[in-house]
Protein backbone atom coordinates (compact mmCIF):
# COMPACT_ATOMS: atom_id res chain seq x y z
CA UNK A 1 0.00 0.00 0.00
CA UNK A 2 1.27 3.44 -0.95
CA UNK A 3 0.36 6.60 0.92
CA UNK A 4 1.08 9.92 -0.76
CA UNK A 5 1.16 13.20 1.12
CA UNK A 6 2.56 16.69 1.03
CA UNK A 7 0.42 18.47 -1.49
CA UNK A 8 -0.95 21.93 -0.95
CA UNK A 9 -1.80 25.31 -2.37
CA UNK A 10 1.26 27.45 -3.00
CA UNK A 11 2.36 30.47 -4.98
CA UNK A 12 4.52 30.59 -8.07
CA UNK A 13 8.14 30.02 -7.13
CA UNK A 14 7.37 28.19 -3.91
CA UNK A 15 8.48 24.69 -3.01
CA UNK A 16 6.76 21.54 -1.84
CA UNK A 17 7.99 18.10 -0.90
CA UNK A 18 5.78 15.15 -1.62
CA UNK A 19 6.20 11.89 0.22
CA UNK A 20 5.10 8.40 -0.66
CA UNK A 21 5.35 5.86 2.12
CA UNK A 22 4.98 2.18 1.41
CA UNK A 23 3.65 -0.41 3.81
CA UNK A 24 3.33 -4.13 3.49
CA UNK A 25 6.11 -4.57 0.97
CA UNK A 26 9.62 -3.30 0.65
CA UNK A 27 10.33 -0.89 -2.18
CA UNK A 28 13.64 -2.58 -2.78
CA UNK A 29 13.88 -3.82 -6.36
CA UNK A 30 11.08 -1.51 -7.44
CA UNK A 31 10.74 1.38 -9.80
CA UNK A 32 8.92 4.25 -8.12
CA UNK A 33 7.22 6.88 -10.20
CA UNK A 34 5.51 10.17 -9.55
CA UNK A 35 2.73 10.92 -11.99
CA UNK A 36 0.54 13.97 -12.18
CA UNK A 37 -2.82 14.59 -13.72
CA UNK A 38 -3.96 18.09 -14.50
CA UNK A 39 -7.65 18.85 -15.03
CA UNK A 40 -8.75 17.60 -18.43
CA UNK A 41 -5.38 16.04 -19.20
CA UNK A 42 -3.94 12.57 -19.19
CA UNK A 43 -1.81 11.30 -16.36
CA UNK A 44 1.85 11.89 -17.13
CA UNK A 45 5.07 10.70 -15.59
CA UNK A 46 6.92 13.47 -13.81
CA UNK A 47 9.80 11.54 -12.32
CA UNK A 48 10.88 8.02 -11.51
CA UNK A 49 13.63 6.25 -9.66
CA UNK A 50 14.91 2.72 -9.82
CA UNK A 51 15.33 1.77 -6.20
CA UNK A 52 18.37 -0.40 -6.72
CA UNK A 53 21.05 1.76 -8.17
CA UNK A 54 19.16 5.02 -7.91
CA UNK A 55 18.82 5.73 -11.62
CA UNK A 56 16.40 8.61 -12.10
CA UNK A 57 14.16 9.97 -14.81
CA UNK A 58 12.64 13.43 -15.14
CA UNK A 59 10.17 14.86 -17.57
CA UNK A 60 11.66 17.74 -19.52
CA UNK A 61 9.16 20.12 -17.95
CA UNK A 62 10.54 19.55 -14.45
CA UNK A 63 14.25 19.00 -15.05
CA UNK A 64 16.32 21.23 -12.84
CA UNK A 65 13.37 21.99 -10.55
CA UNK A 66 12.26 18.63 -9.18
CA UNK A 67 14.33 16.03 -7.41
CA UNK A 68 13.28 12.49 -6.64
CA UNK A 69 14.90 10.66 -3.77
CA UNK A 70 14.36 7.58 -1.66
CA UNK A 71 14.90 6.50 1.92
CA UNK A 72 15.30 2.78 2.31
CA UNK A 73 15.04 2.88 6.09
CA UNK A 74 11.66 4.58 5.85
CA UNK A 75 10.53 2.74 2.72
CA UNK A 76 9.61 6.12 1.33
CA UNK A 77 10.16 8.07 -1.85
CA UNK A 78 10.13 11.85 -2.04
CA UNK A 79 9.61 14.43 -4.72
CA UNK A 80 11.16 17.80 -3.93
CA UNK A 81 9.51 20.40 -6.11
CA UNK A 82 11.12 23.82 -6.36
CA UNK A 83 10.33 26.90 -8.42
CA UNK A 84 6.77 25.73 -8.87
CA UNK A 85 4.77 27.00 -11.82
CA UNK A 86 1.03 27.11 -12.48
CA UNK A 87 1.45 24.31 -15.01
CA UNK A 88 2.65 22.06 -12.19
CA UNK A 89 -0.87 22.08 -10.81
CA UNK A 90 -2.53 18.70 -10.63
CA UNK A 91 -3.09 15.61 -8.59
CA UNK A 92 0.18 13.83 -7.95
CA UNK A 93 0.22 10.08 -7.63
CA UNK A 94 3.01 7.79 -6.61
CA UNK A 95 3.23 4.37 -8.15
CA UNK A 96 5.42 1.32 -7.84
CA UNK A 97 6.25 -1.75 -9.82
CA UNK A 98 8.71 -4.51 -9.13
CA UNK A 99 9.05 -5.84 -12.67
CA UNK A 100 9.45 -2.65 -14.64
CA UNK A 101 11.59 -2.59 -17.73
CA UNK A 102 13.29 0.64 -18.68
CA UNK A 103 11.27 1.25 -21.82
CA UNK A 104 8.00 1.06 -19.89
CA UNK A 105 8.78 3.51 -17.12
CA UNK A 106 6.56 6.21 -18.59
CA UNK A 107 3.54 3.94 -19.01
CA UNK A 108 1.15 4.35 -16.13
CA UNK A 109 -0.63 1.09 -16.93
CA UNK A 110 2.56 -0.83 -16.19
CA UNK A 111 2.66 0.16 -12.52
CA UNK A 112 1.22 -2.37 -10.11
CA UNK A 113 0.56 -0.24 -7.03
CA UNK A 114 -0.76 3.28 -6.72
CA UNK A 115 -1.12 5.81 -3.96
CA UNK A 116 -4.30 7.79 -3.52
CA UNK A 117 -3.02 11.08 -4.95
CA UNK A 118 -2.24 14.42 -3.38
CA UNK A 119 -3.35 17.74 -4.86
CA UNK A 120 -0.86 20.43 -5.76
CA UNK A 121 -2.20 23.82 -6.72
CA UNK A 122 0.15 26.59 -7.84
CA UNK A 123 -1.33 30.05 -8.10
CA UNK A 124 0.17 32.98 -9.97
Amino acid sequence: QLQASGGGHVQVGDSLRLSCAASGRTLRNSVMGWFRQAPGKERELVSAVRWNGGNTFYADSVKGRFTISRDSAKNTVYLQMNSLKPEDTGVYYCAADWNMIQSSIGMSRMYKSWGQGTLVTVSS
